[in-house]
């Protein structure tokens, strides 16, 4: 929140006025230099978020707007439709004020010579008037108005006047607000100077006018959003401004840290506001001799915060006529001479603070005193007669014995809260509830029996105790216990029923026992050193002991039913290399983590709601069984040592083993499974694939690439999977496909790839004897069929929508308009889309039976041409992919839906005929191709947008302007750097 102070000033004839301050006004400017931090003499008071300017300065559009605002609640008034008791309405014209503010940088010199002379008006009732008949308005501004033009009463005349800043070293500038007033009713208010406008003057009248006051509230308001300096500066501006800035309310605390302030100064403070209850005189200079006078002159102090000096004995006997006081904070000070005892005796006292003092001895006797804290001061003893402290630091108190220690906190019988970090003692407390003992050298394992009877700690921390080797406590309640870097401990034992939180690490523990009834998070990672865990913990939910490497099998009990944490949801036992055969047998684990566990060779799950496991890097695992759990998915391809594995799981869908080797026994019953990757499983048999196709009917995709070992009779099981859409063969020593056609008829993908033991007349079913007639996408790449049956397939199965023969080296020309086969008894007449109009392209596509879309024949060396005509009635193919084809040297295409033709690195390619209108991607990298011969080409393809020319010898990239006006619909060429 921005808050802006307008502050009004008024013209040298008003110095009259001022006078009337008299002394008072001195009194500001001193309480202002007070003020002052000693690190800016000048005193320079900014606002962080202060814009470089606001306001009209250089924004014609935002001045025309604040005064039609203006201009509008004037009226509103005129009207008597606004009520300034109303807080909104005022408060939207002091928003006005404060949105005329100018920058800081603006010439304070800068003022109207036509502005009104005021000497004379009362100073407490200088404040803003508007005439509801006149729009003559006095504005603050950065620029002078034009003192020479007289304009007619219908003219709105705005002047606008900045007033004479405040001497230069406080770096303040005052904006004054003025309005031409000659005909108000109050002589004392009247302006005894000539306005420049006589005839806007004369149009003035009495009655309508409204005193736009800032009332008490609204004031009281605002300025509470200021800090002392600018309340001084505030002072300064009139009688109102002066009693709103002195209000009690914003002097209750009088701050001066780090202060230059005087003893008649801080006198004259005090003697200004009796009331304050709240004094900081931290770093001041002479603090005993201030501290003095505010102990005797401000009877209803509340809150003393001292430092960095020296504070006498007297003023601690001096403390106790303070009976309000509740707070008292001394940080860096030397008490009395520093070598005497200080006594501090008070009855209202509750909060004392003695930080990084220098005192041999304190006595505190304060009887309502609930917190104390003598943190890193080198007291030697401290007696303490309080009787209702709960909390207590003593942390860094390096000179407090043991004996000193012990006797201070035993007389505090209701002490709550200790904390004794980097100290070397123990005490038994039966009250204290937290507990702290950092860097504490003497603490060891003896010390637990003085803790153990504090019956009433909840919170016990023992970071960098390091003679500390065991913990064995019994405490009913104990929430949070906190071991870090306890470098000989090595046995945990804890009992208790409201545990909830365990922090151990960096510790060379070796056994943990655990019994709690409210513990449902143990985070354990990095124990290198356990070996046993026992947990008796009946809320548990979530374990991660990861990194714990000296776990061993023994663990899983712990976790399985019976073991003590029978809610267990989720297991982290990542890198555990210890770890060598897992079981777990648990009616609640829902997750479980084994990430890195190398030696693991058995895994045994017994879970049935267990729906994420994880086993990455678990590569050495044998044997495997998931019966039953809950999973909908499991990855194993990333075992590849598994030979062994049964999976029940009654709602698996997605099933990996891809890269399992040697798995060469598997049962899998999966009743909803719906895919199934077998990839490079070379030692599955048919009798595994046998049933694993009657136990997962629902099977949709199966891959079988790299199985050898899969013959006829696995194939033929695939009749019990009705659903079956997705097959892929790729890679098997399959002689014949009869298998598929017979078992598989709603096969809609086939994937054939490097099956080279397959006949040429295996594909005779599929374009004779209308075999898998859903069959949509055909790959039968780096095969051994000969052109002729490749021919006939293209031919007959018209119903193919994508078909890839990457690699076939029988693929010789690809020719659908002669001499191809039976594509050749197709109508061969060629008649270029040109002759054709949309109606005719429109019948020609309806009439098409070919839904060919993809064909990639990526890799062919012996395709020398490629000629598809529109007797092809390829209509709907969208994507030719002919790259990497070196020996092809034609291309002529004319289809009238081809979108994407990738021509790369056909190096003999010279002739490029093209009538596709549709085509938006031509990819010729690498082709030994001219520019004439792709000038002409892409000529007729009106909707080509990326062209690849690049490394072809014989397209110039001087030539791209050329490609352009071929083919204007051109977006990006992609061509080589060089000119030639």
């Amino acid at each position: 929140m921005k808050i802006w102070c307008f502050c009004l000033c008024f013209t040298r004839e008003e110095e009259d006025d001022r006078e009337e301050l008299g002394e008072e006004d001195k009194g500001e400017a001193m309480a202002e230099n007070v003020f002052r931090d000693k690190d800016d003499p000048v005193g320079r008071i900014k606002n962080e978020e202060e814009p470089e300017q606001l306001g009209f300065a250089g924004n014609g559009r935002g001045l025309d707007e604040q005064l039609r605002l203006f201009e509008d609640d004037a009226v509103a008034i005129r009207d008597g439709a606004a009520h300034w008791e109303g807080a909104a309405h005022a408060g939207s014209l002091f928003s006005w004020f404060g949105s005329s503010r100018g920058s800081e940088g603006e010439a304070s010199s800068a003022s109207a010579t036509g502005g009104v002379e005021d000497r004379g008006h009362d100073y407490h009732h200088k404040r803003f008037k508007a005439h509801s008949d006149s729009h003559d308005y006095h504005f603050p501004t950065s620029v002078a108005s034009n003192a020479g033009n007289s304009r007619s009463s219908a003219e709105r005349v705005y002047h606008f006047s900045q007033g004479s800043s405040i001497p230069p070293e406080n770096q303040l500038f005052y904006h004054s607000l003025t309005m031409t007033d000659g005909g108000d009713e109050n002589p004392s208010e009247s302006s005894d100077g000539k306005d420049d406008g006589d005839e806007i003057g004369s149009l003035k009248t009495e009655d309508f006018e409204v005193r736009m006051d800032l009332t008490d509230d609204l004031l009281h308001m605002v300025f509470s959003f200021l800090d002392h300096i600018n309340l001084c500066q505030a002072a300064r501006v009139c009688r109102q401004w002066r009693g709103a800035s002195a209000h009690d309310d914003f002097w209750r605390c009088l701050n001066f840290e780090n202060r230059n302030i005087s003893i008649e100064q801080f006198e004259d403070m005090c003697r200004r506001y009796p009331n304050a209850t709240e004094v900081n005189i931290s770093g001041a200079p002479s603090i005993h001799l201030l501290v003095m006078k505010a102990v005797s002159s401000l009877r209803n102090l509340e809150v003393l915060t001292l430092g960095r000096g020296q504070l006498g004995d007297t003023f601690f006997h001096a403390l106790a006529d303070c009976y309000l006081l509740t707070r008292l904070n001394v940080n860096d000070a030397t008490l009395g001479n520093g070598i005497q005892e200080i006594l501090i005796n008070h009855d209202g006292l509750r909060h004392l603070q003695l930080t990084k003092c220098r005192v041999m001895r304190v006595s505190v006797r304060c009887p309502q005193l609930e917190t104390m804290s003598l943190k890193r001061s080198n007291m030697a003893q401290a007696v303490l007669n309080c009787p209702l402290l709960n909390e207590l630091d003593i942390g860094a108190c390096h000179k407090l014995s043991d004996a000193a220690v012990r006797s201070a906190v035993t007389s505090c019988s209701q002490l709550e809260s200790l904390d004794m970090s980097n100290c070397s003692c123990s005490v038994r407390l039966p009250m204290l509830t937290v507990l702290r003992l950092h860097s504490c050298e003497g603490i060891t394992s003896a010390s637990m029996a003085a803790i153990s009877h504090s019956y009433m700690l909840e919170v016990l921390e023992l970071d960098n105790c390091n003679l500390l080797t065991s913990v064995s406590l019994d405490l009913p309640h104990l929430k949070c216990i906190r071991l870090v870097h306890c470098r000989k401990f090595a046995d945990l034992n804890l009992r208790s029923t409201t545990l909830s939180t365990i922090m151990v690490s960096n510790c060379p523990v070796h056994r943990i026992n655990i019994t709690s009834n409210s513990l449902q998070k143990l985070a354990l990672q990095k124990q290198e050193s356990l070996t046993t865990l026992t947990l008796q913990c009946q809320t548990l939910q979530e374990v991660d002991l990861t990194d714990c490497e000296s776990l061993t099998n023994s663990i899983c009990e712990v976790f399985s039913d019976g073991g003590g944490c029978p809610m267990l949801k989720s297991l982290v036992l990542d890198n555990c290399e210890s770890l060598t055969a897992v079981r777990f047998c648990s009616a609640s684990l829902f997750s479980l983590s084994l990430v890195g566990c190398r030696a693991i060779t058995a895994l045994e799950l017994t879970c049935p709601y267990l729906e994420q496991v994880c086993l990455d890097g678990c590569d050495h695992l044998e044997r495997a069984s998931f019966c039953p759990v809950g999973l909908q998915s499991l990855n194993l391809g990333i075992c590849p040592k598994l030979n062994v594995l049964s999976i029940e799981a009654p709602h698996m869908v997605l099933l990996e083993l891809k890269g399992c080797g040697v798995l060469s026994d598997a049962s899998i019953n999966c009743p909803l499974l719906t895919s199934l990757d077998a990839s490079f499983c070379s030692q599955l048999k048919d009798d595994c694939l046998s049933a694993t196709s009657a136990s997962c009917p629902l099977i949709e995709s199966l891959i079988l690439m790299s199985c050898p070992s899969i013959g006829s009779d696995g194939l033929y099981s695939l009749r019990c999977l009705p659903h079956l859409t997705v097959l892929d063969l790729s890679y098997t020593f399959l002689l014949n496909l009869q298998p598929v056609f017979d078992s598989c008829l709603q096969l809609k993908v086939l994937k054939l790839q490097a099956c080279k033991y397959l006949a040429d007349s295996s594909l005779e079913p599929l374009y004779k004897g209308g075999a898998l007639p859903s069959l949509q996408e055909l790959d039968l790449s780096y095969g051994t069929l000969c052109q002729s049956a490749i021919e006939e397939l293209l031919a007959c199965c018209t119903h193919l929508t994508h078909v890839s023969l990457n690699g076939c080296v029988n693929m010789h020309d690809l020719n659908w308009g002669y001499g191809g086969g039976q594509i050749s008894e197709l109508p061969s007449i060629y008649t270029s889309f040109s002759t054709f109009s949309a109606d005719n392209n429109h019948e020609l596509i309806e009439q098409a039976n070919r839904l060919l879309q993809n064909l990639n024949c990526v890799g062919c060396l012996n395709i020398r041409k490629v000629f598809i005509p529109p007797a092809a009635r390829c209509f709907h193919l969208s994507s030719l992919n002919l790259s990497l084809s070196s020996n092809l040297k034609e291309v002529d295409l004319a289809c009238f839906n081809l979108c994407f033709l990738n021509l790369s690195n056909c190096c003999s390619l010279e002739i490029l005929k093209l009538e596709c209108p549709r085509l938006t991607s031509l990819f010729l990298q690498s082709c030994n191709i001219d520019e004439v011969a792709v000038e002409a080409a892409i000529s007729k393809c009106s909707m080509l947008e990326t062209l690849d020319v690049r490394f072809c010898p014989k397209v110039c990239s001087m030539s791209m302007g050329r490609l352009r006006l071929a083919c204007p619909s051109l977006k990006r060429i992609f061509s080589s750097l060089s000119p030639s």
